[in-house]
């Protein structure tokens, strides 16, 4: 077979897996399967708010930042989120899923980092230590958690005053939430918006901890 038709059939078995798990997903609040974890492992090239580098310069890291990879999956944005808090930083990865762990793992031992925790726990657990992160991020993942409210209440108590999460969603992801869902549970947990990027279909929202100080300006990136 030519490159060009087997490319062909590569993009045509990435979207079968991709509408089979979206239909088994609206059944139950399903995590991403191990056996699929490839798929998150790559960057969407049609969307650039779902890129890590893109996700990862919003936040406006700097050393020392203690940083939340909240849903971390196969660690996608483990790595770059290290290397840009560097070692005297700290980021902790959480997964639900041990195997996904395992694979973050060994990217972050691959990049040779040494800042990297790594958290078998969901969300909404109270297994997160309060007024502890700067940041936390939460890529494609908000839907894949049956008790959004309570997570989400929980994200809010771990970050520090002034603290920011950092919400991701994109359409073609099977557990997709519209930005007015989302706007709305992070409101009632107590947040408050800060910087939206992208479009009503993939997107990233900055919502801030308050702490009574305008100490937080979002970084200067543009979709």
């Amino acid at each position: 077979m030519t490159p060009s038709i087997l490319i062909a059939l590569g993009i045509v078995a990435v979207v079968l897996v991709a509408t089979i798990w979206r239909f088994a997903s609206r059944r139950e609040s399903l995590p991403c399967p191990v056996w699929l974890s490839w798929l998150v492992e790559l960057d969407n090239p049609f969307t650039k708010t779902n890129r890590a580098a893109f996700i990862v310069d919003t936040l406006g890291l700097s050393p020392g930042m203690v940083v939340l990879d909240a849903g971390c999956g196969p660690g996608r944005l483990t790595v770059p989120l290290g290397q840009s808090v560097g070692p005297s930083g700290q980021v902790v990865a959480l997964d639900i899923q041990p195997a996904m762990l395992a694979r973050a793992k060994i990217k972050a031992e691959a990049a040779g980092l040494t800042n990297v925790d790594f958290l078998n726990a969901a969300l909404g657990g109270g297994r997160l230590p309060t007024n502890h992160f700067n940041r936390a991020v939460l890529v494609t993942v908000l839907g894949e958690i049956p008790n959004c409210t309570n997570a989400l209440a929980e994200l809010f108590d771990s970050l520090k005053p002034g603290g920011v999460l950092a919400i991701v969603e994109v359409i073609f992801d099977p557990h997709f939430q519209s930005r007015r869902t989302v706007e709305n549970l992070a409101t009632s947990a107590g947040f408050r918006e800060r910087a939206f990027f992208g479009t009503r279909l993939a997107y990233v929202i900055h919502f801030e901890k308050p702490d009574g100080c305008q100490q937080y300006a979002p970084a200067d990136v543009r979709p």
